[in-house]
């Protein structure tokens, strides 16, 4: 059902195009905050200058778009019309024949960039017990090889009923879900609205029905409560941007790729779990790898309407019967206590908190991340049997 095949390829125009906008950048001074590294706090006026000309002159004269290019193909890539607006999407069908479908939804400032490293074992595990899985990857709305949407509406609600109609489309009929951020909102979504269809999920955002309190928490997720309330207080200035004037700051987001990858970039540092650049846990070739999709598919706008479309709209009275595995990373932006979570998520079959890893887990501990991914869901599809 117009499902076709899909190539992507920026013309040597548009690369020579990025490479002279680089060259010719204006940068504004240094910080006025300082300080050598390794020290967090050098990021406290946002991405340090001597930093940012570092990965300006990387992109300029090291990075390889090309080769990112070729994995995406490799993987496997279509797109199809839904609602009248073309969705783009990565496909990676396993060999085994026991394999469940898995859709994964990435967020911002994600996107599909953040999974390609990993499908192949999500497909074809090593090990041949671990479950395997027909991994679907689909570009958000205004995303990526996505249709930029051209009118409101395109909000969380709207994007899990696509998905449904894409798996519809693919022969998937049952399937699991997995997704952070705004993927992981997407994710429970889907499992509270269409539980005839989910099997189950795996989910690293768990947002809790609002009014509850925090009498009986452990000291930790006491913790974890005022750490998401500062964030939104003080941190949270990008989200409010975009939930408001999306169109404003996307005119620096589209014409200019090192407002783009500053922009960007600030969250790769805040939100990782590093102690003084993102680069000590996710490769840089991988963050350019995410920006430059942005940049070519001039996406920078498109893409923070959906703060516009959903900021704080999941439905209070949405609930999860599913089997769900929920994993808070420590370095995370937000974290839910479980008894919070279980208000919500009622069928949590798997709870996860890890040593290590912040926002973006894919990138910062691959190895981790796909692990956890696997035994919760194996986990998940016990509990459904």
């Amino acid at each position: 059902m117009d499902v076709q095949a899909f190539e992507s390829r920026a013309t040597d125009a548009e690369l020579d195009d990025l490479r002279a906008r680089l060259a010719a950048a204006r940068l504004p001074e240094a910080e006025t905050v300082y300080r050598p590294g390794p020290d967090p706090r050098r990021w406290d006026q946002g991405v340090p200058r001597a930093d940012l000309v570092d990965v300006v002159r990387y992109w300029h004269s090291g990075y390889n778009w090309r080769s990112f290019e070729e994995r995406l193909h490799q993987i496997g890539q279509f797109r199809t019309t839904i609602d009248g607006l073309g969705i783009h999407f990565l496909h990676r069908r396993s060999p085994r024949t026991d394999a469940t479908p898995l859709i994964m939804t990435h967020g911002w400032p994600g996107s599909v960039a953040e999974f390609t490293d990993i499908v192949d074992e999500l497909a074809e595990p090593k090990d041949a017990a671990v479950p395997a899985f027909h991994v679907i990857v689909p570009s958000l709305p205004g995303f990526g090889y996505s249709d930029k949407p051209t009118t409101t509406g395109w909000g969380t609600e709207k994007i899990a009923a696509a998905w449904v109609e894409l798996m519809d489309r693919l022969g998937y009929r049952r399937f699991l879900a997995h997704g952070g951020d705004w993927g992981g909102n997407i994710t429970t979504v889907l499992a509270g609205r269409f539980p005839d269809r989910v099997l189950g999920i795996h989910t690293l955002f768990a947002e809790a029905p609002p009014g509850l309190t925090t009498d009986g928490l452990t000291p930790t997720e006491s913790r974890w409560t005022e750490e998401t309330r500062d964030f939104w207080r003080y941190r949270a200035a990008y989200a409010k941007q975009q939930a408001t004037r999306p169109q404003t700051i996307g005119y620096s987001l589209v014409d200019s790729p090192v407002g783009l990858l500053a922009w960007i970039l600030d969250k790769f540092a805040e939100w990782s779990d590093t102690d003084d650049s993102p680069f000590e846990a996710i490769p840089m070739d991988r963050v350019l790898d995410d920006v430059t999709l942005y940049w070519l598919t001039r996406t920078g706008a498109s893409a923070a309407r959906i703060y516009y479309e959903s900021h704080a709209s999941l439905d209070p009275d949405l609930r999860v019967d599913v089997p769900s595995a929920i994993t808070m990373y420590p370095a995370d932006i937000e974290k839910c206590p479980r008894p919070w979570a279980e208000q919500r998520y009622r069928q949590i079959v798997r709870w996860t908190t890890p040593e290590t890893g912040g926002h973006f887990p894919s990138l910062e501990v691959p190895e981790y991340f796909v692990k956890d991914l696997q035994e919760g869901l194996a986990t998940v599809l016990a509990a459904d049997r």
